[in-house]
């Protein structure tokens, strides 16, 4: 395998479906991999990115399932740890626009169960950036060794986070107390405009970018679903809007869009550590891919990532309008 770019590091998540009638007292589970990081270092992968994940991932059915999807995607797991504690598992809806709703059953499951032994930087080998995020971060134990161990590779790799908010399963004041931590250690910070609800309902979208700005974030990206995102680099900002495509469900779009964006910036040199050659037109380009990604994946079932071949098809992003600041 070829150096490795991006190492992600977080949870796998059993995604399962209901179908059939409560009422009549029969329910079926359809269940595909999932989690957020796993998400996005599958997509990475099949992006084109050497990509490491690093999890917990437990010896049970689902686990299995997990190795199954990182095999066929091309992401190395030789970085995780053959956990003996349950997988995750969440119970997701779809409302009529297909937007996703899940209940977690998340209780002493391998994925936040890091030991410091276990969680050293040798997992994430010579990679270029890695990126972390969602309930990986304030599941304890595993939130805090999390954020020990970006503080000790900060000075060799670029640093992503995406809070991912879950509100149904963790109080998203632990996130609020938590961030101005993170953004001490990122140079990438990437959230959807419900993250920024959850997190800065007092502050306008450009006034939280300016205060994740101050706290040593270099690039910020807020994504709108339809309204396509607001990248920020340095307090500069631009609107990048999305692909126009028909939805059939938004399961994984975020992960696919953090996942395209570091591979643009990974394709282009800039990841390896402060994004110092990092300019605002570098970054609009990298989120107008990241956004083609993440419409592909909004148009199949489930999170499906594409594949480098299939880009060619998705539909041209029309040109970004600059956002008075």
């Amino acid at each position: 395998m070829s150096p490795i770019q991006v190492a992600v590091l977080g949870e796998c998540v059993a995604d399962a479906f209901p179908s059939g009638s409560p009422e009549l007292g029969e329910l079926a589970l359809r269940v595909l991999p999932g989690g957020g990081p796993a998400n996005t270092a599958v997509a990475l992968a099949r992006l084109g990115s050497p990509t490491r994940f690093v999890g917990r991932i437990s010896r049970d059915v689902f686990g299995a399932l997990f190795h199954g999807r990182f095999h066929a995607s091309g992401v190395d797991v030789t970085g995780c740890v053959s956990a003996a504690e349950p997988s995750t598992l969440a119970v997701a809806t779809l409302d009529g626009a297909g937007q996703a709703g899940y209940s977690f059953h998340a209780e002493g499951t391998a994925d936040w169960q890091w030991t410091a032994a276990e969680l050293t930087p040798d997992r994430l080998g010579a990679a270029a950036c890695v990126h972390t995020g969602s309930l990986a971060l304030v599941r304890s134990p595993g939130g805090e060794r999390i954020e020990e161990l970006l503080a000790s590779v900060r000075d060799r790799m670029t640093v992503s986070i995406d809070p991912n908010v879950r509100a149904g399963l963790v109080d998203p004041a632990v996130y609020l107390r938590r961030m101005p931590r993170w953004c001490a250690l990122a140079d990438v910070v990437k959230l959807s405009d419900d993250d920024l609800r959850h997190l800065d309902s007092g502050r306008s979208l450009e006034e939280a970018c300016d205060a994740w700005h101050a706290a040593g974030v270099r690039l910020a990206v807020v994504t709108r679903g339809a309204q396509g995102a607001v990248v920020s680099v340095d307090g500069a900002r631009v609107r990048v809007p999305a692909p126009s495509i028909e939805v059939v469900d938004t399961v994984g779009a975020g992960d696919s869009f953090t996942a395209g964006l570091l591979h643009h910036l990974g394709e282009h040199g800039l990841l390896g550590g402060r994004l110092g050659a990092l300019d605002l037109d570098r970054a609009v380009e990298a989120a107008a891919f990241a956004a083609r990604v993440a419409a592909l994946t909004c148009s199949v079932p489930g999170a499906d990532p594409p594949w480098a071949r299939d880009l060619a098809a998705a539909e041209p992003v029309r040109a970004p309008a600059r956002v008075a600041r």
